[in-house]
């Protein structure tokens, strides 16, 4: 039922097993994985559907179907319909900072349960949906819970799982984002065939799924030990609770670690003015550059309008919804798997220099197909969108296994508990401020750039590969709150965190 494996650090060992209660919790918890999944997939759906258009977006409907003058491109540019996709995430921006104290004040578990709560009654609204106001409003209560959930549960797994096998834990949350999307597009696919019009009320609907077992699952979480001895201070209680999710008698070694921790913590009254200080600048500056760099990788672009990317390059509605499971969902969600198989073994590092090179070819490739075949009016022939629909696939298995589950689980990891909260809703805030920027202006980009989004994509990931190549330190299986010695040991960063040493010293 549980494995058992000594947890290494440099000097010190964490004994420890992998119990069916942190499995069993993790799963759980994971569920906001799937919540944010589904929103995802589910948008870009939607948005391809014609009795969604002709009812909420008549103008972007009309391009479509009558005025064949409008380039390929731009048919899907309208200011109004951005504005249902991103108004989710500039919600869920401003959401992650008062889930910052929540989790801080109140213990993850309760904001996993606000998360599941929100996005429950957001998916009521949308489905029952009467007019654009109604279902804008109904994405702006989905984006509370997205931004409750994307602050709390990648802590809450980190945290829960022993340091051997947290990449793999953590990276199911970004499985379970995979799942979501997955699900997502299959329920597309199945409801666009309903001839009375109304499948994108079941398609927005279906999000009350996984948010009630999430909503319900969250009030037999168990706290995390770290946020049990932050809050309460109670080392008999954290010890009991921390035997009981490692499997063994003796964790006095890392309680004594969780314990150091939480004393720093309660030095720090204003968590996210201590981090601006000079000994935290490696960790604020990965929680700047992760999520940056992870919206940059051009991931929404097939994310949220793979359906209208696909219609753009000639395909029919019902294939443009069946290319989308196929490469976004099925795809997607088995590289997760193997992400998850391999990151604690192969390192972080790796995966990210290997995803890397992956998205930077596929990228390249698929913009030139569409420099050299894509007009405005018209479309690719089969063998050259078909060719578009397997280097996209390729580019999401390069995403899948690199930045989309390490963009979650390096920030979950590195920052010590007295920041940790602040740290994680300023990686969240910077996601959500970029994931709302590209979700907002990839409608005009594609009409301005046309095929050139690619190549602009495309150099990104080269920026950031480059970035992960000299600055990012391996994290895999360091305690979390032995994380610092990476940064000591860093060529890059040692001296910036010495020289902070020794300011504090003089």
């Amino acid at each position: 039922m549980a494995a058992g494996l000594a947890i290494t650090s440099e000097d010190r060992h964490y004994n420890g097993k992998l119990t069916l209660l942190v499995v069993i919790s993790c799963m759980i918890a994971a569920m906001g994985g799937i919540i944010f999944g589904y929103d995802i997939g589910i948008s870009g759906g939607v948005t391809s559907m014609e009795p969604f258009l002709k009812k909420f977006f008549p103008e972007v409907f009309f391009k479509m179907k009558q005025d064949t003058k409008v380039s390929n491109y731009c048919k899907f540019d309208s200011p109004l319909l951005t504005t249902f996709t991103s108004s989710l995430y500039i919600a869920g921006l401003v959401a992650s900072f008062f889930a910052s104290s929540v989790t801080g004040a109140f213990g993850r578990k309760p904001s996993i349960l606000v998360a599941g709560a929100s996005f429950l009654a957001g998916s009521a609204l949308g489905g029952a949906a009467v007019n654009v106001f109604m279902l804008i409003f109904g994405r702006i209560l989905l984006g509370v819970g997205i931004g409750f959930a994307n602050q709390s549960v990648p802590l809450y797994l980190s945290e829960m799982a022993p340091p051997t096998f947290r990449g793999a834990i953590n990276i199911g949350f970004q499985l379970c984002v995979g799942i979501g999307v997955l699900s997502a597009n299959l329920i597309n696919f199945g409801t666009e065939k309903i001839r009375s019009g109304w499948g994108w009320r079941i398609s927005l609907a279906m999000a009350a799924v996984p948010a009630s077992i999430l909503t319900l699952g969250a009030i037999f979480l168990p706290e995390t030990p770290n946020s049990l001895i932050q809050r309460t201070n109670d080392h008999e209680r954290a010890k009991v609770l921390l035997q009981r999710t490692r499997g063994v008698e003796d964790v006095q070694t890392e309680l004594d670690d969780l314990i150091k921790a939480s004393d720093r913590s309660k030095t720090t009254n204003h968590p996210f003015k201590q981090i601006i200080q000079t000994k935290y600048r490696p960790q604020l500056v990965m929680a700047l550059a992760i999520p940056f760099f992870q919206q940059l990788t051009g991931i929404n672009v097939i994310s949220f309008y793979a359906p209208i990317l696909f219609r753009t390059i000639g395909l029919s509605e019902s294939m443009s919804l069946l290319s989308a499971v196929i490469s976004t969902g099925v795809v997607g969600t088995g590289a997760t798997f193997i992400s998850m198989l391999i990151v604690d073994k192969l390192g972080r590092r790796a995966l990210f220099l290997i995803g890397g090179t992956q998205m930077f070819v596929s990228q390249i490739i698929v913009g030139s197909i569409m420099a050299a075949k894509l007009g405005d009016i018209g479309g690719l022939s089969k063998v050259c969108a078909y060719l578009v629909l397997l280097f996209v696939c390729i580019y999401v298995a390069g995403f899948a296994w690199s930045w989309g589950p390490l963009g979650w689980l390096i920030p979950s990891e590195i920052f010590p508990l007295e920041i940790r909260s602040a740290g994680q809703s300023i990686t969240v805030a910077v996601n959500f401020l970029f994931t709302f920027g590209i979700a907002q202006t990839f409608l005009s980009m594609l009409c301005c750039f046309k095929s050139g989004i690619f190549f602009f994509f495309g150099g990104w990931v080269m920026v950031m590969t480059a970035f992960v190549y000299l600055l990012l330190p391996e994290t895999t299986n360091i305690p979390i709150e032995k994380m610092d010695e990476v940064w000591r040991k860093h060529w890059f960063w040692k001296r910036i965190v010495r020289e902070a040493r020794e300011e504090i010293k003089l």
